[in-house]
């Protein structure tokens, strides 16, 4: 049994982190929950009237993109092409696009990161780090193994968290399952979670 835990999804971090720094409001039906880590609350600053509106705007639909792109299994033999091979700068540009998704940067540029971003990221690598040291026995999969194994059998091949607070589980399509920092450090919700995507 192989299962893929990203728990550092860059390209959901970005959005995530736009959307708490600059204050942003976007609508939608179904958007995740606050960060867990406050750091970028506690900084966050309202986004320039210039922007806000499209910034705004845009976040649902570049959330959405980059979510359903996150479920998706992953083609090793792109990077394998883009390491290797002699590619023409446009075949490059384009596998780039196929094995990152879609971004906050295929819409705006770089206006939206500051120094509080890098702050905030090294602040949660830490944690990501030092999470890391735990036993073995102590890894959420191995805690929630009797749950893990029917999702598995069922297609479950990757597993997204988010560092996001309280609940938001989403099945990915056929291989994936997105949940918060919250619901994996929690083995009973851990363990409901995968047993929802088992039942899906």
């Amino acid at each position: 049994m192989i299962i893929t835990v990203e728990d550092t999804p860059h390209f959901l971090w970005d959005l995530l982190w736009v959307r708490e720094a600059w204050q942003l409001e976007p609508t939608g039906d179904d958007l995740p929950p606050r960060l867990v880590d406050a750091t970028a609350r506690e900084t966050s600053r309202p986004a320039p009237l210039s922007d806000r509106g499209a910034w705004e705007a845009a976040w649902p639909d570049l959330w959405r993109g980059a979510l359903e792109h996150a479920g998706l299994p992953r083609d090793h033999s792109i990077y394998d092409r883009l390491i290797l091979g002699d590619l023409e700068p446009e075949e490059q540009r384009r596998l780039m696009r196929v094995a990152r998704g879609p971004t906050w940067h295929d819409r705006f540029d770089d206006s939206a990161f500051d120094e509080r971003r890098e702050a905030w990221t090294g602040s949660h690598v830490r944690a990501l780090i030092d999470r890391q040291r735990r036993p073995l026995k102590a890894e959420p999969e191995r805690v929630c193994l009797e749950a893990l194994i029917p999702a598995w059998r069922s297609g479950l091949t990757t597993i997204v968290e988010i560092p996001c607070d309280g609940s938001f589980t989403r099945v990915l399509g056929p291989h994936g399952l997105l949940v918060t920092a919250s619901t994996r450090s929690d083995p009973s919700v851990y363990a409901e979670a995968l047993a929802g995507f088992h039942e899906q």
